[in-house]
């Protein structure tokens, strides 16, 4: 009989390093049968070969995708034949529509087709738009909007911190709940991290109705998991929305000291459009609660406003049958006329994102990107900064936002079509987070967000490519290594 521990151990390593091979090929073979991107697939195998035990802990955690269909495959039944039918209607209608609109607006038919066809985004044309940039001035206004409500409110948040500004909201929440006001809140289960279960209790007992989105159990050690609820909604009686980049949170009104001033960039819509955001987040609580409420007429009221934009509510996820609004990026910058300006607080575009910025680029169009100086994430901004001179080569002209840190997500193509909301031009964003964004049809709106984009141009510096190359050789390697993980992070 064997008894010596030197030799049981060595035993023990062996069945053990050969359990762990058998993982690793049984995990690869998995992530190739799943047919992704072939750039996610290499990065997960390299991740998982290259980086022992750990690679495999982080594909568990952040990696698997097999269930989204099952665990999303609710969301995607309610209302779907109402707005599949009024979708076509609207195909069907647009060229007529369209026949009173300037020939800038008709060259943008195709993306208005596009969105009628990929998410069944209904088209709404008498929508006025307020452009939001400032913190102060914006908490104050949904403040006022959220004391003046009557029926109900409907707030969807990615990151609902509590702190000073969170308790603002939610007090007042509250006690328009205590006034017998309807009032519904999703907030993401991993940004809004410090909304612990005793103020979710709290809330709840005011008459808050409140349920966080996904909830995950290790959350401190999933600040990047998959699926979350990125969007930010915030619907008045069904008569006044907001949308965009904006989270509630007290860095927004004072910066942080690492960074500086937190910039960010929202709207204020009301119109016809309010109905579509309004859709949005039903869709979610539906698939919270199992409470179906796209069909109550109070939540749909008719609305008087006669505002002029054009706008199409696009969202997207896990449970879309199609990438949405990476689609209408792509080709509004692929079918540019003129000028692409693009605002992005995070930069790991997918390779058609890539090219096609870069063909437009060659093309001999105008087009800028913004990105910020200093981030809000270390790895992050490493991986923006890995695309800088393959850009710059192409002809794209960069900017470092210096001042702060800019979290604005806003594109402005040939003065006239724009997008304003809460996706960053990443692949999580594009992929794996539910996302909400404006895409707007109209030029004196397009010549705003304009003025915005070089105000803020203002407040940057201009790349150089000679200057840029000239960084040192760590910093090239550190951004290349970054980079690899940009279709995890």
């Amino acid at each position: 009989m064997n008894t010596d521990p030197a030799g049981n151990i060595f035993s023990l390593q062996v069945i053990l390093s050969i359990l762990y091979v058998i993982t690793v090929i049984v995990v690869c073979l998995v992530i190739i049968f799943e047919n992704r991107a072939p750039v996610k697939t290499l990065s997960w195998v390299l991740v998982i070969t290259l980086i022992p035990v750990v690679g495999i802990i982080l594909y568990f955690f952040f990696g698997q995708n097999y269930r989204k269909r099952k665990i999303f495959s609710r969301k995607s039944v309610i209302d779907s034949e109402h707005v599949l039918n009024a979708a076509i209607q609207q195909i069907e209608s647009l060229e007529t529509r369209l026949e009173e609109k300037s020939d800038r607006i008709k060259e943008k038919q195709h993306l208005m087709t596009l969105m009628l066809n990929n998410e069944k985004s209904v088209l709404t044309d008498n929508n006025k738009i307020t452009l939001l940039q400032d913190a102060k001035a914006t908490y104050s206004l949904m403040l006022k909007e959220i004391e003046r409500a009557r029926h109900h409110i409907h707030f969807e948040i990615y990151r609902f911190n509590i702190d000073e500004t969170g308790n603002k909201f939610r007090h007042l929440l509250m006690r328009k709940a205590a006034e017998g006001v309807e009032v519904r809140m999703i907030i993401d289960d991993v940004g809004s991290w410090s909304f612990k279960k005793k103020y979710i209790g709290e809330t709840r007992n005011s008459g808050v109705q409140i349920f966080p989105f996904f909830p995950v159990r290790f959350p401190w050690l999933a600040s990047k998991i998959n699926y979350r609820n990125h969007r930010k909604i915030l619907i008045i009686d069904g008569k006044t929305g907001f949308v965009g980049g904006m989270n509630i949170a007290d860095k927004y009104l004072h910066g942080l000291p690492h960074l500086g001033k937190w910039r960010d960039t929202h709207l204020k819509i009301t119109g016809d459009s309010v109905a579509g955001l309004n859709r949005i987040f039903l869709k979610d609580w539906y698939f919270l609660s199992g409470e179906i409420l796209t069909r109550e007429k109070e939540y749909f009221p008719k609305l008087s406003a006669k505002g002029c934009s054009w706008i199409q509510l696009a969202s997207s996820g896990p449970d879309s049958d199609w990438a949405t609004i990476m689609q209408a990026y792509l080709t509004a910058i692929a079918t540019a006329r003129r000028k692409v300006y693009l605002c992005t607080p995070y930069f790991s575009p997918n390779e058609s994102i890539l090219n096609a910025l870069k063909t437009t680029a060659l093309s001999g169009k105008d087009v800028r990107l913004i990105i910020p100086e200093r981030a809000d994430s270390i790895i992050a901004n490493w991986i923006s900064r890995s695309y800088v001179s393959e850009l710059l080569y192409a002809g794209v002209r960069m900017y470092f936002y210096t001042p702060g840190f800019n979290h604005s997500k806003y594109i402005v193509v040939d003065g006239v079509f724009s997008s304003v909301g809460s996706v960053n031009v990443d692949v999580r964003s594009f992929d794996l987070d539910f996302e909400v964004t404006a895409l707007i049809y109209d030029e004196d709106f397009a010549a705003r967000l304009e003025e915005l984009f070089m105000n803020d141009l203002k407040s940057s510096k201009e790349i150089l490519f000679d200057l840029w190359e000239g960084r040192s050789k760590a910093e090239k390697y550190k951004e290349s290594l970054a980079r690899i993980f940009g279709p995890l992070y």
